[in-house]
């Protein structure tokens, strides 16, 4: 009997109390779990909203709701899952971008989107939000619209227009360069500088676009061009004649030298006028505007060549072998000009997106610009 009692533990009563109050610990403890990951969430999701209020506030005068982003702004809020059922599971990849992969999709209406999914070691949180608000409120016929994203986290995408020809880079440097005549490639220089226009000009709240460039020009059915890519777009007030950044930001080749030092003057919306005009030189010479195989040292840089050939007025030789019409050598003329003055190394001397249309369209007159490349003397004639 001593035996038994000692061994009282092992009875199926004391066996079947013990599994119950584990399984009530254990049950408990599932629901606290669950409890927490729900409350870090919900918390996650307040400071999302926080951050995309801060950012839409100098874009709206309305009170300041996220409601009123999510359902007034168009843009609609996806979750991972969705978007996975939407591009079948990534299955069509339209190219690697600079902060992510791109990937063709269906959206429920059938309308066919373009998903990016950024990878979260390049492209940050506040870029994604940048580009969610800046886009969430502006509509222009040349700006890329922006139908919906995914915010979970590290888990972040972009969900834009279909552009079915893609971007203006492979059109530029391509086989397929030779696609475009000079009305098109005329036309889509007038419709890129207008929707920068509206950027700088239009918006409640001055928006600089910081990383013009042709990959970031994108071509719908019709070649009408639509600016793209506002990871790096600054907000600014209106009556601020210029910015300050953190850092330098953008792409090598197309960013104003003020950008890369204070030295050389502010940044401001001349500063993305400097990119358009780097654009611009690739467009006219149909290749890169460093080329590191250029067979002579001085056709290295595009725009030192192409301005020797406008001082001498041999506008003919700006693109190799495309120049015959003179209809075709008048609008290469005109842009090759228009590019010059924008890519002048001082900032004053840059003219303005809304000058630049006009220069375009012929209401105002386009002279031969100084040297660009003559730093001493941009900086005297500041």
């Amino acid at each position: 009997k001593l035996l038994n009692k000692k061994k009282w533990w092992k009875t199926p009563r004391y066996i079947a109390a013990i599994c119950v109050l584990s399984g009530i610990f254990a049950t408990a403890a599932i629901i606290t779990i669950y409890v927490k990951i729900n409350e870090k969430k919900r918390e996650q999701r307040e400071e999302e909203e926080r951050d995309l209020r801060a950012y839409m506030d100098p874009l709206d005068s309305r009170p300041p709701s996220v409601e009123n982003f999510l359902h007034g702004g168009i843009p609609t809020r996806y979750s991972y899952r969705q978007i996975k059922r939407y591009t079948n599971n990534f299955a069509d990849r339209l190219g690697q971008g600079g902060f992510g992969t791109v990937y063709k999709g269906k959206l429920p209406n059938e309308c066919l989107a373009a998903f990016k999914i950024l990878d979260k070691s390049k492209h940050s949180r506040d870029q994604f939000i940048s580009e969610v608000a800046t886009l969430g409120r502006i509509h222009h016929l040349h700006l890329v619209r922006l139908l919906g994203y995914c915010f979970e986290g590290s888990k972040r995408a972009l969900v834009y227009e279909y552009m079915v020809n893609g971007s203006l880079e492979k059109y530029i440097y391509g086989d397929d360069h030779f696609a475009l005549d000079w009305k098109q490639l005329y036309s889509i220089a007038v419709g890129t500088a207008r929707g920068i226009a509206y950027l700088h000009d239009e918006c409640r709240s001055r928006i600089l676009h910081c990383d013009i460039k042709p990959h970031n020009i994108l071509l719908d059915a019709n070649f009408s061009p639509k600016v793209a890519d506002f990871g790096l777009a600054k907000l600014t007030d209106r009556e601020e004649t210029h910015v300050s950044l953190t850092g330098a930001r953008g792409t090598p080749g197309y960013v104003a030298p003020e950008v890369w030092s204070k030295i050389y003057g502010p940044v401001s919306d001349r500063s993305d006028v400097y990119g358009y005009g780097m654009l611009l030189m690739e467009m006219v010479g149909g290749r890169k505007n460093f080329d590191m195989r250029a067979t002579r040292s001085s056709k290295f840089f595009y725009p030192e060549w192409a301005f020797k050939q406008v001082e001498t007025g041999q506008f003919g030789r700006l693109r190799k072998g495309n120049l015959s019409d003179e209809e075709d050598k008048n609008m290469a003329k005109k842009l090759c000009l228009v590019g010059l003055w924008c890519i002048q190394f001082s900032p004053s001397q840059r003219p303005s997106m809304s000058r630049v249309i006009q220069m375009l369209q012929g209401s105002a007159e386009i002279t031969i610009p100084p040297q660009p490349f003559n730093v001493e003397t941009s900086m005297l004639t500041t």
